[in-house]
């Protein structure tokens, strides 16, 4: 195992020249991290060299943001818009409803590129044509030049992104088990305290918009249902929006994509095992969020329906936007529209999916989300 926290740091010293990190509470993350890799992941040789690089990204980022803002500390007195915060179950349709958010021009959205890549920070002159867009591109060709992938997932370096790599660069996010088998690292990551890691992203947030506007956020991230009271500590305007599915075909839906990009990093990936763990994780996540929801009330949240959202994208989106109190307007309906009629469900074809091949059955997935699917009245898929 090549994968060294001593290593990963002082290679990112010599890489930037650097050798402030900031906030020291991402070694917590960092060390348990490298344990599970080391006793738990099976990771093959292209798994161990992507880790090493993503790792070593994150670190090396980490460093050039710590000096952005000791060179500019007025960064840091740039005020977060919002953010509107979509979350819920992964595949009840977050990615389209963030691709059409993303499409309203008075909205700033984590685009995946500058995610990967915070410094420098972007400037709006340059925005979309920064070459760090063809960068992303072809890092990201790996995963795009397997059909699978594409079917799952259709992303490229200037689509909206989830919170992978603010919260990877402190070492505190679910995103690293879509990678690897990290079971230990999971259980950290469930009990450790996430404000720390909120506030290196409300951090990045902050470089990025500072030469380049809008400042009202739009941000998503399915796995932040376990940590919404930390997320709110650190953004207390934010307003959730839920997305909802039925959560067997969910459950089926979100196995099959992480066994798709794991089987290229690991030789030895156990289909039941991996739907025991996805169940348990996920059942987990809509009780945390339930018991905050009843707690926080109903004031920040707004519901969606993937049922809805595909029948009727626009209709559904003016929805959201008026229990949320934003004006829904010509230019972002037309540039929505547009969106959606390039980009219709199963654009690159349907990928077939089982909660049988993941060992999982039915009964066992009605049953450990009765009290979600009735809370919301969710529809049951056959």
């Amino acid at each position: 195992m090549a994968l060294d926290a001593a290593l990963l740091l002082d290679g990112a010293r010599v890489a930037t020249g650097l050798d402030d990190f900031g906030d020291p509470t991402f070694r917590d993350g960092l060390e348990v991290l490298l344990g599970a890799l080391a006793d738990e992941a099976r990771l093959n040789e292209i798994g161990v060299l992507a880790h090493e690089a993503a790792l070593g990204g994150y670190l090396q980022q980490r460093l050039r943001i710590e000096d952005w803002y000791r060179r500019h500390p007025d960064i840091g007195r740039q005020e977060i818009g919002g953010p509107l915060f979509v979350t819920g179950l992964p595949r009840t349709g977050t990615t389209a409803l963030s691709h059409l958010l993303a499409a309203d021009p008075d909205t700033r959205s984590l685009a995946m590129w500058e995610s990967q890549e915070p410094t420098p920070p972007p400037e709006r002159a340059t925005y979309a044509t920064d070459p760090r867009i063809a960068a992303a591109d072809a890092r990201n060709a790996f995963f795009r030049g397997d059909p699978d992938f594409l079917r799952m997932y259709d992303g490229t370096a200037t689509s909206p992104t989830e919170n992978i790599d603010l919260l990877g660069q402190h070492f505190a996010t679910q995103h690293f088990e879509g990678m690897a088998h990290v079971p230990s690292y999971i259980r950290w990551w469930l009990d450790h305290d996430m404000i720390p890691a909120y506030r290196h992203h409300a951090r990045v947030l902050r470089l990025l918009q500072w030469r380049c506007p809008p400042t009202r956020w739009f941000l998503k991230s399915p796995p932040d249902l376990c940590h919404l009271d930390a997320f709110t500590a650190v953004y207390p305007n934010a307003r959730i929006v839920w997305t909802h599915r039925d959560p067997a075909k969910v459950l089926a839906s979100v196995c099959k994509l992480i066994f798709i990009v794991r089987r290229m990093q690991t030789d030895q990936v156990d289909l039941h095992q991996l739907g025991r763990e996805q169940l348990a994780l996920w059942a987990e996540a809509v009780r945390r969020a339930l018991a905050f929801r009843r707690a926080a009330g109903e004031t920040r949240f707004a519901d969606v329906f993937m049922d809805d959202l595909v029948a009727d994208p626009l209709a559904t989106v003016a929805r959201l936007y008026d229990r949320v109190g934003l004006p829904f307007t010509s230019g972002a309906e037309s540039a929505m529209r547009a969106w959606a009629s390039e980009h219709p469900q199963h654009k690159h074809g349907a990928m077939p999916y089982t909660l049988e091949e993941f060992g999982l059955t039915l009964d066992e997935v009605r049953a450990a989300f009765a009290d979600y699917t009735r809370h919301f009245a969710v529809r049951l898929e056959a």
